[in-house]
């Protein structure tokens, strides 16, 4: 059989066509989920491969589900500091928000009051954009005082309950206090505790995408 170069020209006008097409329906299906955190969710300490939103992304590729992740955390920010950056990084237009701050706040002592005010117009905030907020809790150590760890503890439970929010109530849970999934700080993940993060946070960014669907 013999195939002229004209008709080899249009199989392949053709068949890049079909992938350009591709491409378009899968990009008009991506919803892109932003982290907006600190350390704990930037990657401080790891490769790109290895931070929370290259292993997020991995986990819905794996699934078939086209997501974009934007990576809008900044090592040691505290809620002050997410407040005054929050306009900036809701420029991307994410239709999800993963918001993980407190942390910082807890280990300089800053009034959990003071964090809460801060988280609270944080939400209100990406809310009026018409993002949905997954809010990712902190829980402070025994050394802060038991009356200090029970005012920080409830910021972000009463936060969740306030705004009707995607709750997760607490973003290190199964690795904080686990030295096989910290780095040697004893403080920040290791890749195989951010592995756990990500299938932590895996069912309540479903619940958000079940609500855009």
């Amino acid at each position: 059989m013999i195939i002229s170069k004209n008709n080899v020209l249009k199989v392949i006008f053709t068949v890049l066509l079909l992938s350009i097409k591709s491409t378009w329906v899968f990009a008009d299906k991506s919803i892109s989920i932003m982290l907006f955190g600190d350390s704990l969710m930037s990657g401080y300490g790891l490769s790109q491969s290895e931070n929370l939103a290259s292993q997020i992304g991995n986990k819905f590729l794996a699934n078939n589900k086209p997501i974009s992740v934007i990576n809008a955390s900044v090592s040691g920010n505290t809620s002050s500091n997410g407040l005054a950056r929050l306009d900036w990084s809701l420029a991307d237009n994410p239709d999800i928000v993963i918001l993980c701050l407190g942390a910082n706040d807890m280990l300089r002592g800053i009034s959990p009051e003071l964090t809460q005010k801060n988280l609270d117009k944080i939400i209100k905030t990406i809310k009026s954009t018409g993002s949905i907020v997954i809010l990712a809790g902190m829980r402070a150590p025994e050394n802060m005082g038991p009356d200090y760890q029970a005012q920080f503890d409830k910021v972000y439970l009463s936060l969740a309950e306030k705004y009707a929010l995607i709750f997760m109530p607490f973003l290190l849970e199964g690795v904080a206090l686990e030295k096989d999934y910290l780095q040697s700080d004893y403080k920040h993940p290791n890749a195989e505790g951010v592995k756990i993060m990500v299938n932590n946070l895996y069912p309540f960014i479903n619940q958000s995408l079940s609500v855009i669907n």
